[in-house]
């Protein structure tokens, strides 16, 4: 499960443009084999006396910071790919706007986590393809 929390200035997207970006979130996901409602993206407006920049106010930037729960990557090379991958996907919301942009990701143990009380079925199984398909969790 990717959870996506997105710190913004107030007015920096507009509802079609937060929905664009979640749509994208989301497919990056959706094309590596996971559920589409294993996405979650959340919005924060944080005004400029409250999002400071070593130091200063600022009214241009967005903070993103992603949870990694269904996927870990295993390796640094791979570790590297996936931040080139999500600056790619991120440039065209932020960058290519003249807004600066940050983001990490933290990687949770899945061990950690359940959908309405069921804990996730192992990536790439049956059971998890069946998720996929009813865009839902199903007991396995």
């Amino acid at each position: 499960m990717p959870l996506w929390h997105v710190y913004h200035p107030p007015g920096t997207y507009t509802p079609q443009q937060k929905q664009q970006l979640a749509d994208d979130i989301t497919g990056f996901y959706t094309d590596r084999g996971l559920p589409k409602f294993y996405v979650v993206t959340l919005f924060h407006e944080i005004d400029a006396s409250s999002f400071y920049i070593g130091g200063e106010p600022s009214q241009n930037a967005v903070r993103f910071v992603v949870e990694h729960i269904a996927r870990h990557a295993v390796d640094p090379a791979a570790r590297k790919r996936t931040g080139e991958a999500l600056a790619r996907l991120l440039a065209p919301h932020t960058k290519d706007r003249g807004l600066y942009c940050e983001f990490h990701v933290d990687e949770t143990p899945r061990e950690l986590w359940m959908t309405d009380g069921i804990a996730p079925p192992p990536s790439g199984s049956d059971a998890e393809q069946h998720w996929v398909r009813e865009n839902r969790p199903i007991p396995y």
